[in-house]
């Protein structure tokens, strides 16, 4: 196929995503959100009130997530690369996150949670970019930007949604709810990124192939190989700083759920849901709006507005373990990941 055919089946098929399609996947971000960001705080919760684990090893066992996941993305990524069937791979992480959600809740031992967690880990590094990768090749890059803008935006608002339902269930039931309200997001999440239309997703657009320029030379193929990742510097610096937020951010709510579950055991739960309710509202907008502003802005100025808001919010935390502090401080934590969601 030359390249003027090639571009010309790119453009045509990821300007005809069917509609039963697109709302497939309006379904999977609401869904899939709450699940991939993992059960960390509701996890350290129920493991001091119900286990009476010591913080050390309730922390190793959150963390034991967040390594997995970092462990497995850039393997993962590679996998969505050559994947021609990248809905069956976000329909199979999501079963396994589903499957380690109701293991968490039935087993307290270390091993099993710590395997349990692995597990979730791996499903969570396999979802995330392969969403990314469906989305772009449903709509192509020219819609991609605003594509994303809304996955996140229904993102937070499932986040919202999901949080909601925790605390409902945590308070008329028990604090075992939340685990298994995730396993059902799960599986919610499978059968709805498989209700999308296989045939709609290109796989060459999906995996961020240049149509314009199909026809790569020896210097554009260069660009797919490890010494040229390694050897760009802006690549470099933007992974570190990926690296420190995420390092930074990561261990803020989980540690502001054992402070509650210590002075406040059987409202934790609630609270907890309340300190994800006022963030993810926050970033309902803030996602919309990042968007536009990086335009306008550039994207340097707005990630850093994003940047700003995380020491803030640490530092803050430091002052009080009450819930009158630590619900609006958890608001900035709508700012700093709303903006980083869509950039």
């Amino acid at each position: 196929m030359n390249t003027e055919a090639f571009i010309a089946k790119n453009n045509a098929t990821s300007s005809k995503a069917s509609k039963r399609s697109l709302a497939a996947l309006d379904c999977l971000n609401m869904t899939i959100g709450d699940v991939i960001g993992g059960i960390g705080p509701y996890l350290g919760a129920h493991l001091k009130a119900t286990a009476h684990w010591q913080p050390a090893d309730i922390g190793t066992a959150i963390s034991a997530m967040g390594l997995a996941t970092i462990t497995a993305q850039i393997p993962a990524g590679a996998l969505i690369d050559r994947a021609s069937e990248k809905r069956l791979l976000i329909a199979f992480s999501a079963t396994l996150m589903s499957l380690s959600c109701v293991s968490l809740c039935l087993f307290t031992k270390f091993p099993v949670v710590i395997a349990a967690q692995i597990v979730f880990g791996i499903g969570a590094a396999i979802a995330g970019p392969a969403i990314v990768a469906v989305s772009l090749g449903l709509v192509g890059a020219r819609l991609f930007p605003a594509r994303i803008a809304r996955n996140e935006a229904l993102n937070h608002l499932g986040n919202v949604l999901a949080a909601l339902l925790a605390a409902a269930g945590a308070y008329f039931f028990s604090s075992s709810f939340v685990f298994y309200l995730m396993a059902v997001l799960g599986l919610l999440s499978a059968f709805a990124v498989m209700s999308i239309k296989g045939g709609e997703i290109n796989n060459a657009l999906a995996r961020g192939a240049d149509i314009s320029a199909i026809d790569t030379s020896p210097a554009d193929q260069a660009r797919e190989t490890w010494s040229f990742i390694l050897s760009d510097r802006r690549i470099l610096a933007f992974a570190l700083s990926v690296f420190l937020f995420h390092l930074a951010n990561a261990a803020m709510l989980p540690l502001a759920g054992q402070y509650l579950a210590a002075s406040r055991p059987h409202q934790a739960p609630v609270l907890i849901s309340a300190c994800i309710v006022a963030a993810q509202l926050i970033m309902i907008p803030v996602s919309l709006v990042a968007g536009r502003l990086a335009q306008s802005w550039g994207r340097k100025p707005v990630f850093l507005l994003g940047f700003a808001a995380l020491p803030l919010r640490a530092m803050l935390f430091t002052i009080s373990d009450s819930p009158n502090l630590v619900l609006p401080v958890q608001m900035l934590d709508g700012i700093g990941a709303g903006i980083f969601g869509v950039l």
